[in-house]
């Protein structure tokens, strides 16, 4: 993959200036971290399912997130950045563990039971999740008529993509392949929401990378405990996996990040947000026209009403019990 020049001066203008003047950056620079945020992320999704048709999907995962999080650790190092204190880094592991081993294994496995788009449809859902979480596990947010409307309709288009009494056309997702999505976001919602309770580096360029790192870790001790390694033969891998791979971590990890990180201090949470609305749609797309998926009316039903269920819950204000303490904003998680 080519990186363009105009993407590498956006990741130079952000390592120079996060906090430059909104009345200071030419309007390409957001068009472009726009375009990266929306188009990258919502094509990696096919890129996973690529890579794990070749290479066991935790063993994928490990050397995608080891190496990615390894470039940003010791990138951040060299310019100056403090490493994660010992109580840090304790907490930076548990979230490596239930976000990169939890979540992204789930995922990257189930993609090689579901279609790229579909997953990215599936994956769409952690807002929804994350509101429960917000209702059940922290009681900071409150369910209103709007919002349980919205998490039905969610709920009613997952239905909808693994019903086998419907008669849509197409045939349903494999049930394990839902069932592993399902308790990825899950598991991812549930990691955002905790962030609010734990000890992180201030930076969170740090934390994010620190995350990747001591995540890779972890997904190559579960590669080594399934057995990923036995069998595996680098030398046999095409070349098409191995630039799935370079494209997941450069594009996907470190420009993508670099770009979301950029857009966060420079646009509002709620611009920045609609990439949870876009990905899906690139996502399926990618996969009709790159990836021969299947594009009929199950999927255009379920994923319409999966997105619908997503900007309804994102663009609702937030309702607090009388009783809830405030909370600190919410988690910048990266679904890529």
């Amino acid at each position: 993959m080519r990186v363009s020049d105009a993407a590498s001066e956006l990741v130079q203008c952000w390592l120079g200036s996060d906090m430059e003047a909104r009345t200071h950056r030419p309007a390409w620079k957001t068009l472009l971290a726009f375009a990266i945020i929306y188009f990258v992320w919502g094509s990696t999704f096919l890129g996973i399912r690529v890579g794990v048709r070749e290479v066991p999907p935790l063993l994928f995962a490990a050397m995608r997130f080891f190496v990615a999080g390894l470039i940003l650790y010791v990138w951040l190092i060299a310019k100056g950045e403090r490493s994660p204190n010992r109580r840090e880094w304790v907490t930076l592991s548990v979230l490596g563990f239930t976000i990169f081993v939890v979540d992204y294994g789930l995922l990257f496995w189930a993609e090689q039971r579901v279609p790229s788009g579909i997953a990215a449809v599936m994956a769409a859902t952690i807002p929804a999740f994350m509101a429960l979480s917000e209702i059940i596990l922290l009681r900071t947010r409150k369910l209103t008529v709007r919002l349980a409307i919205a998490l039905l309709i969610g709920m009613c288009g997952v239905g909808v993509l693994v019903s086998r009494s419907l008669s849509l056309g197409g045939a349903p997702i494999d049930t394990m392949g839902a069932v592993a999505l399902t308790i990825a976001s899950v598991s991812w919602s549930i990691s955002s929401v905790l962030t609010r309770k734990l000890t992180l580096p201030a930076s969170k360029v740090m934390s994010a990378g620190a995350q990747m790192l001591a995540g890779g870790v972890f997904l190559i001790l579960a590669a080594a405990l399934f057995g990923e390694f036995h069998g595996f033969d680098p030398g046999r891998v095409s070349r098409g996996v191995w630039l799935a791979l370079a494209y997941l971590i450069v594009a996907g990890s470190i420009i993508g990040f670099t770009a979301y990180v950029w857009l966060i201090h420079h646009e509002s949470p709620t611009k920045v947000g609609t990439y949870a609305y876009v990905n899906p749609v690139v996502a399926v797309l990618v996969g009709y026209f790159l990836g021969g998926e299947a594009l009929g009316a199950r999927t255009i039903l379920g994923t319409a009403c999966v997105l619908v269920s997503v900007v309804v819950i994102t663009t609702t204000p937030v309702k607090k019990p009388a009783a809830a303490l405030p909370v600190e904003e919410e988690a910048e998680a990266v679904r890529s």
